[in-house]
Parts: C-alpha cells; structure tokens; sequence
C-alpha cells in the first residue's frame, strides 16, 4: 500500500497489548488531505504470527456540530 501512496501518514495514538492481543490506534492523512481515525486489533498465535485481524475505521468531518474531537 506504501508505493501506490507513499504520501500517506499514519500517527500512533495509542497502543495497548496483553498476552497474544494488541490494539493499534492511529489517525491516517491521506493524499489529498482525507483524514481517518482508525483502530486496529490483532491476536497472535503461538509463534507471534497474526492470525486475526479486526479494523474500524472513520473519516474526520472537516466540520463538527461541537467542540468534541475525534481523539
């Protein structure tokens, strides 16, 4: 995914792991300045491969009806 768009960064919020699972939370800029909170979770298998992966993810509005952020 990098070389098709290798502008794209991704900010490490938060990471969380206990015994096989760990939790990922990122904020991701894309080209064109779209704008994502993300959270991923994966559980490792014996060997420290992953076996599972879940994701969710939301775009930033460029406008909110509030003063609460995303993060």
């Amino acid at each position: 995914m990098h070389i098709e768009y290798h502008e794209k960064t991704i900010e490490f919020v938060r990471c969380i792991a206990e015994g096989n699972l760990v939790s990922l939370h990122t904020h991701q800029i894309w080209p064109g300045n779209d704008q994502y909170v993300t959270m991923d979770f994966f559980r490792l298998d014996e060997v420290g491969k992953i076996c599972e992966h879940w994701d969710s993810l939301q775009q930033i509005p460029e406008g909110s009806a509030n003063q609460n952020t995303m993060y």
